[in-house]
């Protein structure tokens, strides 16, 4: 199999990027974390002379807490995600049309989820913030083992694996979800999700069209390695126990489907063995 050179292959989807950092502006949604926060409904903890929060004003059922959890902690670790999209594309070149983007309007998920819930107290504000400061500091992909190698079209893959997944995700949580509100709010994140997916996969199939065999291959292996949300939060055993049925074969077989459809790869034929094996198991795997 040949590979395309790393620099050709970002010169090659360099050329793609005005094009689709158009389209992005044409599908995405602008909105503001602070239009969905129902400031009326808060109150002063004891550090400013209010009451600090106990397990009664909590609004969210078991697993509603440990979904939303999960998916707070996730966004929370945007630093980590924004570290690894930069390997490759830094955001001080012309590829801030792609990294800078995403990272700010994937930063307004964690702001309107956090300032919702602490202004409801729907859930201890201090667990929380105690839980963001580890997980943030644990990092994405933050060991050298987990990068290196990896690609500027592992690191699209794993991007557009990832929103897709998001999407999924959020989904799960707003079926039983019973706060109008917070319902909506998720709707915006995943409408947001849904375009960055949609973002990443232009640049996947501008990947193909550079060196097909490789984005075949990374995409293969981005739904592979496919972590579940929540699985590597620390001391998350019971909220994990609530929610481990979130994502599943059904769930990696819809986010291979997408990306098939987006990229077409039931058309995409003269791979070598080991690309054409990857697309046999991303095929067999929407088959599920």
């Amino acid at each position: 199999m040949t590979v395309l050179p790393e620099d050709e292959l970002i010169i090659a989807l360099e050329k793609a990027l005005p094009e689709i950092a158009e389209e992005h502006a044409e599908i995405a949604t602008p909105w503001n974390p602070h239009d969905w926060v129902p400031w009326d409904s808060g109150r002063n903890f004891a550090f400013l002379g209010g009451d600090d929060w106990d397990p009664s004003q909590g609004t969210l059922s078991p697993e509603e807490r440990a979904a939303t959890l999960a998916l707070l902690l996730t966004k929370d670790n945007l630093p980590s995600y924004h570290r690894v999209l930069a390997i490759h594309f830094p955001a001080f070149s012309d590829w801030r049309q792609l990294v800078g983007v995403w990272t700010a309007e994937d930063n307004r998920h964690a702001i309107v989820l956090r300032d919702f819930l602490v202004v409801t107290r729907a859930i201890d504000p201090l667990d929380a913030e105690e839980r963001r400061l580890h997980h943030v500091t644990q990092g994405y992909r933050q060991q050298t083992e987990k990068v290196v190698g990896l690609s500027p079209l592992d690191t699209l893959a794993l991007m557009a694996v990832h929103e897709n997944q998001c999407v999924a995700f959020i989904e799960r949580l707003s079926s039983v979800v019973t706060d109008d509100v917070y319902r909506q709010i998720l709707a915006k994140i995943a409408g947001d999700d849904g375009a960055q997916a949609k973002t990443f996969g232009s640049f996947l199939n501008a990947g193909l069209v550079a060196d097909q065999e490789a984005t075949v291959i990374a995409v293969d292996n981005a739904l592979a390695k496919l972590e579940q949300i929540g699985s590597d939060v620390r001391d998350f055993d019971a909220e994990w126990a609530l929610i481990s049925d979130y994502e599943n074969d059904e769930t990696r077989g819809k986010i291979a489907a997408t990306l098939i459809d987006q990229l077409k790869l039931n058309t995409v034929h003269g791979l070598s063995d080991e690309a054409e094996a990857a697309r046999q198991r991303i095929l067999a795997l929407a088959a599920v």
